[in-house]
């Protein structure tokens, strides 16, 4: 299988991916979900985990007769879940934006371009249909089977999934990508980070064995490197979705797996000590150019939940990573009223999982996460995981210098 990039043709006026003012709807937080206009050059990049992987369609029902469950879904029309999924994205209209927990099918035709054209491209509840031309999606390593089996071994699958692509990714964007300059993560091995939290017996020996050492990869899914051109500005979207830190035991195997996930980007973008990275191709080394945005389900928080110490600080508290506040939502405060940071949580269950981090030049002029109150217009939409997600779309608005456009 291998990265499919999908540029598509336009009518012309359909679209304008020129650098022209946006008129978009802003989240429920975030004053309202009424459309305003944002300032020229303001480019609204988002992050989304839309829970849109076969289980959730009862694959056991339709799979046999779709061969994939997601595909049917998507056509059947039975699911308002994607119904919803697509006006949450539709009243919030980001520029560019990265899916989340969306299946890896290979054949484009059976699945993001369905979502594309019968759901975003068509008005939901009454709001405007939205249209990306430009699609990234490549494989994960999620349900993937290792070549070991038996009783003897603790590593079946590369990262968690009942088959190959389930809690896949997929980046949607107005820009276009430069598919040639793309760089992934996908089999890169764990013991190749120096200094990499492996987890360990008690005895310090290594809690995997040998050959499964030797064959463990480090991301749960991949690490993408996806540069966009903005006219003449290029901005680097560094997407990921690293394992959640739970579920295991009393090695942190999941943990520590979570903590080297986000360190890869740490030391991705650090100036030094990246020189042990080497991407699908074998290009080897960190990130050369000025502009990123780091942006993903990250499964992580510095004041809640289990990940491993410092593990989200390390991208948070990077010199070259936009200190702005962490977007904030009156929905997600009621959800946890007793947690004094729960407006800025972006998961049901009461955390910060979801990250759009912007780097250090680049100036942040708004930012929300579209979780409306049970008063607020919306609110259906994330009234419960059947509504659209546990996750809620967190966006931020980067307003770009002066840009020279064709």
């Amino acid at each position: 299988m291998k990265a499919i990039f999908l540029p598509l043709v336009l009518a012309a006026g359909v679209l304008n991916t020129g650098c022209q003012s946006t008129s978009t709807t802003t989240s429920s937080d975030a004053q309202s979900a009424n459309e305003q206009t944002q300032p020229a050059h303001t480019l609204r990049v988002a992050t989304f985990n839309v829970s849109m992987e076969a289980t959730n369609y009862d694959m056991a029902k339709h799979t046999a007769q779709s061969g994939n469950a997601l595909t049917f879904a998507l056509k059947s029309g039975e699911f308002s879940q994607i119904n919803n999924i697509a006006q949450i994205i539709q009243r919030t209209r980001p520029d560019i934006i990265l899916l989340n927990e969306f299946d890896y099918i290979e054949n484009p035709d059976q699945g993001i371009n369905l979502f594309k054209r019968d759901y975003l491209e068509v008005s939901q509840n009454g709001f405007d249909p939205i249209e990306y031309p430009y699609v990234y999606l490549a494989p994960v390593n999620t349900g993937v089977k290792t070549p070991f089996s038996g009783d003897d071994t603790r590593l079946t699958h590369y990262g968690f999934g009942k088959y190959p692509g389930q809690y896949g990714m997929v980046l949607l964007s107005r820009y276009p990508i430069k598919q040639d300059q793309v760089r992934t993560f996908q089999h890169f091995l764990w013991k190749d980070m120096p200094g990499n939290l492996m987890p360990t017996q008690p005895d310090g020996s290594s809690w995997y064995s040998a050959k499964e050492v030797s064959a463990m990869r480090l991301s749960s899914k991949s690490h993408w490197d996806i540069p966009v051109q903005i006219c003449n500005k290029q901005v680097n979207v560094l997407a990921s979705h690293p394992t959640p830190p739970v579920f295991d035991g009393p090695e942190d195997r999941n943990g520590k797996r979570n903590h080297d996930e986000l360190r890869l980007w740490k030391d991705y973008i650090s100036a030094t000590g990246n020189e042990y990275l080497y991407d699908d191709k074998g290009q080897t080394g960190g990130f050369t150019d000025t502009s990123f945005v780091i942006l993903g389900d990250l499964n992580a928080s510095s004041v809640d939940g289990d990940a491993y110490p410092g593990a989200i600080d390390q991208l948070l508290k990077h010199p070259r990573v936009n200190d702005y506040p962490a977007p904030t939502s009156q929905g997600g405060q009621l959800n946890k009223p007793e947690n004094k940071h729960g407006d800025t949580h972006t998961a049901h269950w009461g955390m910060r999982a979801d990250y759009v981090l912007p780097s250090a030049d680049l100036a942040v002029t708004g930012s929300g996460v579209f979780w409306p109150a049970s008063h607020e217009a919306g609110a259906e939409l994330v009234a419960d995981r059947a509504a659209s997600s546990d996750h809620r779309l967190v966006w931020v608005d980067i307003t770009l210098p002066t840009l020279q456009c064709d």
